[in-house]
């Protein structure tokens, strides 16, 4: 069995045509960010395989079902402490990762960074900007994900919303989640320099 941890080379095609052994392909989806983590290294161990707990993703590629378990029980311990591990397609897997996690919340994190050092060389103090922008992303993950039951953002901030997604977001940015695209993402993720 090989493990693959991660799914660009398998997606991309690079993994040799081998029939005679099976390849299993798993990553970690990494601490959450809501969590019931109370120890301070759990909290701070943002990659996981440490100490946080976190969850997993799995696929059987190529190889018989009996394998799907080993290749299973192999990556919890990797990961561990694992909660849970989900069975799903090294296609799909792709769409996660690069797809939503890389190409889409990398950008979106990387603009959110942007944005917050804007604000930072209009004269706001850096240390007020940071406080200020972890809490509200803290309060606005908390509500778009549902993890206040019954909470809604206000009246006013859904304008500001309605106000701020076509300044930033093309019309067609779904594109980027698109099977095709994800493959091409990964194409180019898998290309070695010339």
């Amino acid at each position: 069995m090989v493990i693959c941890l991660d799914p660009a080379a398998p997606y991309g095609g690079e993994l040799p045509e081998r029939s005679d052994i099976t390849y299993f392909v798993t990553h970690p989806c990494h601490p959450p960010v809501v969590n019931d983590e109370t120890d301070l290294d759990a909290k701070m161990d943002f990659f996981g395989a440490i100490k946080a707990k976190q969850n997993i993703v799995c696929a059987l590629m190529q190889g018989p079902e009996e394998h799907y378990a080993a290749g299973e029980a192999l990556a919890k311990a990797m990961y561990a402490p694992v909660t849970r591990a989900h069975r799903i397609t090294v296609e799909q897997m792709a769409l996660l990762e690069p797809g939503l996690a890389e190409t889409f919340l990398g950008a979106v994190m990387f603009t959110m960074r942007e944005a917050m050092d804007e604000v930072v060389k209009m004269g706001v103090p850096k240390d007020a900007v940071f406080d200020f922008f972890m809490g509200h992303i803290n309060i606005d993950l908390a509500l778009c994900f549902d993890q206040i039951p019954g909470g809604v953002f206000s009246d006013a901030c859904y304008k500001a919303i309605q106000i701020g997604r076509p300044l930033i977001f093309r019309e067609d940015w779904k594109k980027v989640l698109d099977p095709a695209h994800v493959k091409y993402q990964v194409e180019v993720m898998t290309q070695l320099p010339k």
